[in-house]
């Protein structure tokens, strides 16, 4: 039997998260998503054990100022991705307002320590998106347009094609026929 199941990263991530530390016995508050206050400083040997505990699951300690913002921005990014509807926002002034830096310092400091754009992230965010909703719902390559505020279904197929190599056509009948196999 197949199962598709709908799910929430940040839930999971927060979940995870509380998890790894209360069985390292570390009092946090969350302060956002991706962001915690220890209630005590940890001493070498204790983050090192964090870091160490995390690592295997793709979580990392950031802990170099740059790398901290430009996480703070990956952050807000896929937040903004994942909204239901962010129709209403121009990702620069979301970013903008959200991190209280202005978009020109958030996209130098971005490309200096990334070696690429806010811009590609964007992309790559929305058309990881867009495959999800591909995946999961029945939706319409309009209404995904929509939802993930393309001026188009063409901006978006380009840009999917672009990215992936195929045109969300093609990606869906991939999943069809994927599905049509496993039954």
């Amino acid at each position: 039997m197949k199962l598709f199941i709908k799910f929430d990263i940040n839930t999971i991530c927060s979940l995870f998260l509380k998890e790894k530390l209360e069985e390292q016995n570390i009092n946090f508050t969350t302060l956002g998503f991706g962001e915690i206050e220890l209630d005590e400083n940890l001493d070498v040997e204790g983050l090192e054990s964090l870091k160490n505990t995390l690592g295997p699951f793709g979580f990392e300690v950031v802990e170099n100022q740059k790398s901290v913002l430009v996480q703070k921005i990956k952050d807000a990014i896929i937040e903004l991705v994942y909204m239901d509807d962010n129709n209403n926002f121009k990702s620069s002034v979301f970013l903008a307002e959200k991190l209280n830096h202005s978009y020109g310092y958030l996209s130098n400091v971005f490309s200096e320590v990334t070696y690429s754009s806010i811009e590609n992230f964007i992309i790559l965010q929305k058309i990881e998106r867009a495959k999800q909703l591909m995946l999961v719902n029945e939706m319409s390559l309009t209404e995904i347009a929509f939802l993930l505020n393309y001026s188009s279904v063409a901006h978006l197929s380009t840009q999917f094609k672009n990215t992936t190599g195929i045109t969300p056509s093609a990606f869906q009948r991939i999943i069809k026929k994927r599905r049509e196999n496993l039954k």
